[in-house]
């Protein structure tokens, strides 16, 4: 404490020493920062005395790091720091409360003058400061050099001692915020080389004031860290923008070393040439990934920003995961100072072309400066093979999977040809090479079909070798994973040894042997016109029968009917025909249908069969799930009589808690179950005894595969015999006896080959899977792969074919032929799976809708795609993969929120714990996240190989938006953002073809950046605009740019006044098209106008929906393209004129009209003469109109008529008895038609002679 009171008393005599020769400024920053020095002195004492009252250190050491901090940023009061006055007080006030609660008790005589008398002095001495600060204007002369020196100084413990008090900042953030701590590392000590007389003053004359402007930017970096309150996301864009402007200085300082140092003899010079080498390469690739980005964020697309890319990829490629093992020690620095200059001379050109983009000028001269890069490329490979490499031996640790060579051979030569279409940049750098590989590749696979594989077993090996080490060779380059060994040497030697196995190939084996049987890419595809036929059920008459009386006869109390027996057996299909016999669903108020499965969610369960009692017909969403939907679901089924069917029952649990709701009134209720276990069925027996399935018999065996192979013709007799003996083999089991009928339905019908089916057949055990594995090894190369990425999808859960030609495309599973197109393709594929009896199809209005696998399908074909290393399934909870596993080619994460902490993020990849072969990727899916955002940790821009990434419910922040956007391979992307546009660095995503955003917001622009995107063909985010709502024009377009392989925009929103027909002009091939028009504020009617969408000649499907407060008399006019096929209007309100324009149009099949308004109340279209020639379905969904008038001919053809809450309608026009085509009528919440309804039902039956039509009604 005395030291304290004498250094008070001394300063006074200091201050009117130094105010002769000092500012007033200065005077009082080293008076503050000599009290604050005094203060931390006395604490360190204080710490180390052993008669003081105990303290709690960390309270203590909290309090030493805000003082000196506040000493470090005051030496920066040289720079003018916004705020830093306030934050100087703010900080003080800190200080002052820390040691009140330190020291508030204490009654020591030394703690109390300390809190009472030596820190309010210093609160007055930082006032004083404050003060001079106000009368003192800053210097804009550059700053003396022991100036600079201490400030650098004051730097580098600024960032020592910042990761202390910011540690949640900056952890995750560590890679970048240590390369700034090393640049200011050697800009200090190239600076003291200078100071000390090792380096000529007039060599880094020029450099001098770069020194000091980025001392000043990292100063604030600092001061803005520590002063202000800022999130992760906030601090990774200062580091970005930090880095981007202080590693050109070390540039220049490593330009000055390689050109005027290297040769120094001076021992200070050549540690700190050896401190560069070190740093180097982190510093080098942090700028190079940062440069990238910016370019991408600011820069259009040009032939010189593309080259740009490529050298930096090459760059990349060699300083990350550097061979220092593998570089002559001798010839380190060189490589690195080349390195250094390609990157110097690679931020001059971006500079150069941000200028341009801003200027429009010197173009010429930026793309000879581009040139120069790829020639230069070509230098510094041939140098590295000769100069700097040493050459590695051919020996290969590697292990590859050998279960199905021609699938893999399959997909890398898809990948082969998607990477020569790609624009990727990477890809750019190796493409003659991938040429090579390609052309050789698929030469030498014509060669192999099976029968060439089997006879030639070690020379098909080594080609499989040869071909797993050019792919992994070619990905190693992409992602950067120890690439430059592989660049240099081990690809070309690859590349040779594929060479002399294709002159052995052709040596060995006749060239018109193998291009007999194998499916050459280039083939043309004859599109086949089968489709499925509903499923044929032979046999169990009697256990219909039986199951029909249970349900509609006997006890009034509820009763549980239980079908039990092994897979394949028919549980399914039996209970599945019984609960749709019309019979049994007049009998029931109301029906459910839940498959269980292993479901362990009874909740979710519920959820579904509480959804199917209400008649919601929206898909299932977990989000949907409602904490008392077992108390709903009993109120909803009280007083009614319901059948609930419960397939494929696992567990009595499960049972337990499903069937709890389930109210036990006298009304004749029934539960179906069917299960595997006998001992669930024994267990919850009411009254009727379970039905154990049989097998069929051999009559019924052999009827269902002759009806299945030959449809309704007869089994040619010589094949009777062979083909009796395959069914008996089938020992009765349905499933069997489908897979065999649809293998043998395709073939030609030949007994030779019935024989080999038949041969294959040894044992019931293994019937199943065997069977599965007969279908399956007929299946094509090319269609194998899409079959076993079905077993991607839920067990149980049937997915649009849509969405599974989406997933097709993304996994690179399809590609153009010479004469079929990809959607083409795509339908042909799905058809030949359908006709093989693997895919079970849900059919729609005459078409396949959705498809699912059998579960006994789908364990095999997730068995083999787990062998085949296609995919697989982990649990966020689940413990990772060794890092010597090859990962899968796709990932499926499902997170399991209520394992992981409240307060962790998920990490996706960690480079530092998980898989390096995570790297490899192609496709990812992170499903049930509900995360806020994911970790800074997850890195998704080393994934750099992905081609499908879907991360469901996980808002993104726009940091990783960024690291995204970097992802150049990608074709399928799915997310959730909130966000006023999609960030400019979109463009870059070249070869993305689906995009669906989730967005959170109300609107989001699309920016220009879409149009770049021309390979896209479905789009689909929520509330998109192409317009911008502050002056209603669409976003800035280039004059040509158009969107050719759109083919479906889902969520567009329309001003209700803007001119949409050149914006959909660029549209010419969508097909389906899903809007909103926007209301205006204030509005008229004259304001409102509906899009010209007869521009798009291919539209197929129309969803538009009127977002207004209140119906309007608004005047449409519509205008649709002649191809429409699908109509759905909602909040319109209608004329019978364009009703008629609607009729009019030729190809329409469907039409939804909702919440629509038709003008007079009154739809006449007798008087009008309409006629809907194609419409098969028709959809009334609450619109307004009380008189309708239907001709004969109005609906020629229309099959099913759907009418809800139509409250004003009294009744249906009795000219629907006319329509022969018409199957059903279809009633929801509309008492006032059931009469009538019923009464064209007769009328049918009485002209007809047979009750064709089916009436159904819904409260």
């Amino acid at each position: 404490m005395q030291a304290l009171v004498v250094a008070s008393t001394a300063r006074t005599r200091i201050y009117c020493h130094m105010e002769t020769t000092l500012s007033l400024q200065e005077v009082a920053s080293y008076v503050l920062r000599k009290d604050i020095s005094n203060l931390l002195d006395f604490i360190e004492r204080l710490k180390n005395e052993e008669d003081q009252i105990a303290l709690h250190m960390d309270q203590i050491e909290k309090l030493k790091l805000k003082l000196t901090i506040m000493s470090t940023f005051l030496q920066l009061s040289y720079f003018s720091l916004d705020g830093f006055n306030d934050r100087m007080s703010s900080k003080a006030l800190q200080v002052d409360d820390l040691v009140e609660s330190l020291f508030h008790q204490s009654r020591d005589d030394m703690l109390v003058k300390l809190k009472d008398h030596i820190v309010p002095r210093l609160l007055e001495t930082i006032k004083s400061y404050i003060n001079s600060q106000h009368h003192y204007s800053k210097s804009t002369d550059t700053m003396t050099e022991d100036q600079l020196v201490e400030i650098l100084d004051e730097l580098l413990v600024s960032l020592h001692d910042l990761p202390k008090c910011c540690a949640e900042l900056i952890f995750p953030l560590m890679t970048q915020y240590k390369v700034i701590q090393n640049v200011c590392v050697n800009i200090r000590d190239f600076h003291g080389l200078k100071v000390n007389g090792c380096v000529k003053h007039e060599i880094v004359e020029y450099v001098l004031p770069q020194f000091q402007r980025m001392a000043e930017r990292v100063g604030h970096f600092c001061f803005v860290l520590f002063s202000y309150h800022l999130d992760v996301p906030q601090v990774n864009f200062k580091l970005a923008h930090l880095l981007m402007k202080i590693i050109p200085v070390e540039l220049e300082v490593m330009h000055i070393c390689s050109t005027n140092l290297e040769a120094s003899k001076s021992a200070e010079v050549g540690r700190f040439i050896k401190q560069l080498q070190e740093s180097a390469p982190a510093i080098l690739r942090e700028y190079l990934i940062h440069l990238q980005v910016h370019m991408v964020t600011v820069l259009n697309a040009s032939t010189s920003a593309r080259s740009i890319h490529v050298m930096i990829e090459f760059l990349l490629i060699i300083l990350t995961d550097m061979p220092k093992d593998f570089i002559y020690h001798d010839k380190l620095f060189d490589l690195l100072a080349r390195v250094g200059a390609l990157t110097r001379e690679v931020s001059i050109l971006v500079c150069n072309l941000e200028e341009i983009s801003r200027n429009e000028e010197n173009m010429n001269e930026t793309n000879c400066g581009s040139l120069d890069l790829l020639e230069s490329i070509e230098l510094l490979k041939e140098d590295l093979k000769h100069v700097f490499l040493k050459a590695p031996k051919d020996s290969s640790q590697l292990c590859f999977p050998k279960s199905d060579g021609p699938i893999f051979m399959t997909l890398l030569l898809r990948n082969l040809n998607d990477l020569l279409k790609s624009d990727a940049y990477s890809a750019a750098l190796i493409k003659e090479e991938v040429q090579m590989v390609k052309e050789d590749l698929e030469f030498i696979r014509s060669f192999f079909g099976k029968v060439e594989q089997k006879l030639n077993r070690d020379l098909w090996n080594c080609v499989l070798d040869a071909a797993y080490e050019a792919e992994h060779s070619i990905n190693s380059i992409l992602v950067r994973d120890h690439g430059l060994l592989q660049l240099i040497f081990l690809l070309p030697r690859i590349i040779e040894k594929i060479k002399l196995i294709k002159e052995e190939v052709q040596q060995k084996i006749p060239k018109n042997r193998g291009l007999v049987v194998v499916n050459s890419p280039k083939k043309p595809i004859e599109i086949s016109k089968s489709s499925a036929t509903s499923q044929i059920i032979v046999g169990f008459e009697k256990e219909t029968k039986e199951i029909i009386s249970k349900l509609t006869k006997g006890p009034t109390e509820i009763d549980v009917i239980s079908i039990v027996g092994m897979p394949g057996l028919g549980k399914t299909t039996l209970a599945y025909k019984v609960y749709n016999e019309k019979f049994v669903v007049d009998h029931f108020d109301v029906r459910a249908w839940c498959t269980v499965d292993q479901e362990r969610n009874e909740k979710k369960l519920l959820q579904k069969i509480y959804n199917q009692v209400i008649g919601l017909k929206e898909r299932f969403n977990e989000d949907g799930i409602d904490d008392d939907v077992a108390d709903k679901l009993r109120k909803q089924l009280c007083g009614k009589r319901y059948l609930v069917v419960l397939d494929d029952l696992w567990d009595i649990a499960t049972w337990d808690e499903l069937t709890r709701p389930f109210p036990e009134f006298q009304k004749g209720s029934r539960i179906i179950l069917t299960s595997r276990i006998q001992e669930i069925a024994v267990k919850d027996k009411r009254h009727s005894d379970p039905l154990y399935l049989r097998f069929l018999t051999q009559g019924e065996s052999w009827e269902l595969l002759e009806r299945k192979v030959f449809g309704e013709k007869s089994c040619p007799k010589e094949l009777l015999g062979v083909g009796e003996e395959i069914a008996q083999k089938c020992e009765g089991l349905p499933l069997v006896l489908d897979l065999i009928g649809g293998v043998i339905a395709r073939k030609e019908k030949i007994k030779a080959f019935w024989l080999e089916v038949l041969n294959n057949l040894k044992s019931i055990k293994n019937e199943v899977k065997k069977v599965i594995q007969l279908s399956y090894d007929h299946l094509s190369d090319h269609l194998k792969p899409c079959l076993l990425y079905l077993a991607s999808c839920p067990k149980d859960e049937s997915i649009e074919i849509s969405q599974l030609k989406d997933l097709w495309s993304a996994e690179g599973l399809v590609e153009q032929t010479e004469m079929n197109s990809v959607e083409e393709v795509m339908e042909i594929y799905v058809d030949e799976l359908i006709s093989s009896s693997l895919v079970i199809v849900f059919n729609e209005r005459g078409r396949a809708s959705s498809c699912r696998i059998h579960d006994l399908v789908h364990d095999f074909c997730l068995e083999k795609a787990r062998k085949e290393k296609l995919f697989d399934f982990i649990s966020s909870s689940a413990p990772s993969n060794s890092s010597s596993d090859l990962m899968p080619r796709g990932m499926t994460i499902r997170y399991d929120r209520y394992l992981l902490p409240w307060n962790e993020n998920l990490v996706l990849f960690n480079p530092e714990k998980k898989n390096p072969y995570v790297k490899r990727l192609l496709s990812l899916k992170v499903s049930d996240g509900k995360l806020n955002h994911l970790s800074y940790n997850c890195h998704l821009r080393h994934l750099r190989l992905l081609k499908r990434l879907e991360l469901h419910k996980i808002r993104l922040t726009y940091s990783l938006l960024n690291d995204i956007c970097m992802l150049v391979h990608l074709r399928c992307l799915k997310i959730q953002m909130k966000a006023k546009a999609l960030p400019p660095s979109f463009s870059n995503l070249l070869n993305l073809e689906t995009l669906v955003v989730d967005n959170q917001g109300t609107n989001m622009v699309l920016s220009p950046s879409i149009w770049s995107l021309a390979k896209l063909r479905h789009m689909s985010i929520d509330n998109c605009s192409l317009f911008d709502s502050d002056i209603d024009e669409p976003t800035v377009l280039k004059e040509h740019s158009k969107l050719e392989n759109l083919r479906i925009l889902y969520g567009l929103k329309l001003s209700s006044s803007g001119n949409t027909e050149d914006i959909f002009k660029r549209f010419p091939n969508l097909r389906s098209l899903m809007f909103t028009i926007d209301e205006p504020w204030p509005c008229s009617a004259e304001q409102i106008s509906f899009p010209r969408l007869d521009v798009l000649k291919e539209l197929e499907e129309v969803w538009a929906y009127f977002d207004c407060a209140s119906f309007r008399q608004n005047q449409w006019d519509f205008h649709f393209p002649s191809s429409l096929k699908e109509l759905v209007l909602t909040r319109f309100n209608l004329t019978s004129d364009l009703l008629s324009r609607i009729g009019r149009l030729p190809n329409l099949q469907k039409l939804t009209l909702e919440e629509a308004i038709i003008q007079g109340k009154e739809w006449n279209m007798e008087e009008e003469e309409v006629i809907f020639e194609n419409l098969k379905l028709l959809i009334l969904d609450w619109v307004s109109f009380s008189e309708w008038k239907v001709g004969e001919e109005s609906f020629p053809v229309l099959e099913e008529l759907h009418i809800k809450r139509c409250d004003e309608l009294m009744e249906i026009p009795d000219s629907f008895a006319d329509i022969a085509s018409l199957k059903s009528i279809s009633l929801w919440g509309n008492p006032q038609l059931v009469e009538s309804a019923h009464e064209i039902k007769e009328c049918v039956a009485e002209t007809m002679g047979e009750d064709k039509l089916e009436v159904t009604c819904f409260d």
